[in-house]
């Protein structure tokens, strides 16, 4: 299978256009996601109380829920929590209604309805709290994507720099857009994700630009395409190792690490899946059609530079 072989020899760069269709599709899906049903985001952000539960049985959510109708509790998002005998209950913030007061309401609603309800774990999040939570959430994402492409850009080259951030860009709408066609709760576990995966994703694109700065300065007649696919595959083992090993834990913890870090460990997932694919044909296709060649990354001569060669001549 070419994935073993020792210098396999795949032209990347010749599919680059099945990719841009795929990413394209793929976006499209992933943005109309983010504008129809938009980001389910958590207590963090839009402030709240989280109430957790155990029953002795598996407990029903539809009768949890009509009892927390009942009791006024019309707008409570109710979900299992771990396992069938637990469930978590979400409540928009209320002004003038203290957490515990709030939480002891649910609770007696529940036991009315089943006595051996016990109250697991009260959060309660302002929402002034979780309006300053977002807003720095938003900074902390814009000042990580205005760092990288300094540093690329200084590292490299610009067009380097842009490929890069094309790539970080399409990561990022397609994990959201899949967060938010699944509904998958965004809160700051996820947020540390993303900056997680802006950082894995950079990594494994530095890697090829590296490998393709080597080779432009080392090949001196091949295309800028064949440059590029000869540093994709020079590289293509470690990355593929890399993914896998990283995907190994990963997986550990989505499928036993329980539901608060579930939602971590699926966007990470997402994010070495996504990350391996941007960093092949989003990054290096990018840079490449911006028009990057050999010529913008060999050093400048020096100053007199043909002069000394014509001396040296007999």
């Amino acid at each position: 299978m070419w994935l073993f072989k020792k210098d396999p020899n795949i032209d990347f760069m010749s599919r680059r256009r099945i990719a841009l269709l795929v990413s394209v599709v793929l976006l499209s899906i992933a943005l109309g996601a983010l504008v129809i049903r938009g980001l389910n985001f958590g207590i963090d952000f839009t402030g709240g109380t989280v109430v957790e539960v155990g029953y002795e049985q598996a407990a029903e959510l539809g009768p949890v829920r009509q009892a927390l109708s009942d009791a006024g509790f019309d707008d409570a998002v109710v979900q299992h929590f771990g396992s069938s005998r637990e469930v978590m209950i979400r409540l928009g913030p209320r002004e003038g209604v203290e957490a515990a007061e709030l939480s002891n309401d649910v609770i007696a609603a529940l036991q009315e309805q089943d006595p051996s309800v016990d109250m697991r774990r009260v959060e309660f999040v302002g929402p002034q709290i979780g309006e300053e939570l977002t807003q720095d959430g938003i900074l902390a994402m814009l000042y990580a994507l205005g760092g990288i492409l300094i540093y690329v850009a200084f590292r490299f080259e610009y067009r380097f720099a842009a490929g890069s951030v094309a790539a970080l860009m399409h990561d990022l709408t397609l994990i959201m857009g899949f967060l938010a066609l699944f509904q998958i709760t965004f809160d700051l576990t996820v947020l540390a994700a993303l900056l997680a995966v802006v950082g894995y994703s950079l990594n494994d694109t530095i890697v090829v630009f590296d490998r393709i700065r080597e080779n432009f300065l080392k090949m001196r007649k091949g295309s800028t395409e064949e440059v590029m696919n000869t540093s994709i595959n020079q590289t293509l083992s470690r990355t593929i190792i890399t993914s896998f090993t990283t995907m190994l834990v990963l997986m550990s913890l989505y499928l036993l690490g329980g539901e608060l870090i579930s939602a971590f460990a699926l966007t990470l997932i997402l994010g070495v899946i996504v990350g391996t694919y941007s960093s092949i044909f989003v990054a290096s296709a990018s840079a490449l059609a911006l028009g990057v060649s050999k010529y913008d990354l060999q050093p400048p001569e020096k100053e007199g530079e043909d002069q000394d060669e014509e001396l040296q001549r007999p």
